[in-house]
């Protein structure tokens, strides 16, 4: 891993997409995070609970170097934005706890992944942009309700 992009600099990088994620979530009326679509494309609360899942199976694959693609159980889910919130700040904890332990060295390593060959940093990296574009379609949606989304450069 090269001294631009360290573990350090990777988790405040998604930690700050993660804080605007947030702020879309809590952005959406609490009756339309779950039901307003377009085009037949998924709710945002929907890709909410996705995105949410993905923190812990991140951290099920780096803990126990399993990169099936199997991932854990994130739960019950139910359709209210408290509930998405707290989910979602309870990985944003887990990450700031767990995420420093993990070496540049370990990120960096090859191994085979479920979806090819790859390090666990290009596999978060792709968790990254997943983030971006689902958050983006967020920011449609809230356009499309009429309410300002937040400034996607303050995070």
């Amino acid at each position: 891993m090269s001294e631009l992009l360290t573990p350090e600099t990777l988790l405040a990088h998604w930690q700050g997409h993660r804080r605007l994620t947030r702020r879309v979530i809590e952005a959406f009326p609490d009756d339309q995070l779950f039901s307003f679509s377009i085009g037949g494309m998924r709710p945002f609360g929907r890709l909410g609970w996705e995105m949410a899942g993905t923190v812990a199976n991140t951290l099920h694959a780096l803990e126990h170097d399993d990169w099936t693609g199997k991932g854990v159980d994130a739960g019950e889910r139910t359709n209210t934005k408290a509930a998405l919130l707290d989910v979602w700040d309870a990985g944003t904890a887990r990450l700031n706890a767990e995420f420093p332990s993990y070496s540049a060295q370990y990120l960096a390593t090859e191994q085979d992944m479920a979806w090819g060959r790859g390090s666990p940093m290009r596999f978060l990296l792709y968790q990254i942009d997943n983030e971006v574009h689902h958050r983006g379609q967020g920011y449609v949606y809230l356009r499309a309700l009429g309410i300002e989304p937040p400034p996607f450069y303050v995070r």
